[in-house]
């Protein structure tokens, strides 16, 4: 099975990993601001966007493909960004890739949700309540392009896999960032995951929801930029 991806810009390499029912689209006012400084590579898992009629892999189909892309690549120095189940991957990689990934940002990720998968999909009507209402139709497109049976696979997957036992072992340097009004993945649980990886930093967005690189774009991007830019001696300029 294919990972299918694009790139755009210049740079250090920031690899980009949607979410449960996302799409390379999720980042869409993103990746402007990014590609304007760095090497930006935007991936649909197997089963999503691009991917779609195809079975979803699973975290560890897809940490392994992922894995294996970077090294056909030799990406090195490598950013990682991923969204909800995106962050669960991105994490399980770096993890498993130090020598490649040296920057994570986990944005509302769930690697420590827990709960049954009906309860939890009852969140889903309040959470589009919290978010902007123009990207509605957006997550209703991909989640249908992606289809139920890998919807509900992938998502027995997150609930299934506790990263708590590895984030002590992340040497990349982090960022975790959440909405404040997340009701998918709680801000509490955003705070549990950077007390839990050595020396990451944690922000929480304002009257932004679950899908909050699209809520509120603009501290988002600031706040990824300068993350991305310490210690290399760079300028924020946004």
């Amino acid at each position: 099975m294919k990972l299918h991806y694009r790139s755009t810009g210049r740079g250090d390499p920031v690899v980009l990993i949607h979410g449960l029912s996302g799409s390379t689209g999720w980042w869409r006012y993103n990746v402007p601001v990014l590609a304007l400084r760095y090497r930006v590579y935007l991936l649909d898992l197997v089963g999503y966007g691009h991917g779609r009629r195809q079975r979803a892999l699973g975290l560890e189909g897809d940490v392994a493909l992922i894995g294996a892309w970077m090294a056909a690549l030799n990406l090195s120095r490598v950013a990682l960004m991923g969204h909800s189940m995106g962050g669960h991957v991105a994490l399980r990689l770096a993890a498993q890739n130090p020598e490649r990934v040296n920057r994570l940002v986990l944005v509302c990720a769930s690697g420590l949700l827990r709960g049954h998968p009906v309860r939890l999909a009852l969140r889903l009507p309040h959470a589009s309540l919290k978010g902007r209402a123009s990207f509605l139709p957006r997550i209703l497109f991909d989640s249908t392009r992606a289809g139920l049976p890998n919807l509900w696979r992938s998502g027995l997957g997150v609930l299934a896999d506790d990263t708590a036992p590895r984030l002590a072992s992340v040497k990349a340097r982090t960022l975790v960032i959440w909405g404040e009004w997340d009701v998918v993945i709680p801000p509490a649980l955003g705070r549990a995951l950077a007390d839990g990886i050595p020396g990451a930093q944690y922000l929480e967005i304002p009257r932004a929801g679950h899908v909050v690189m699209v809520d509120a774009p603009r501290p988002f991007n600031r706040a990824v930029l300068a993350f991305l830019s310490e210690g290399n001696g760079e300028g924020n300029g946004v």
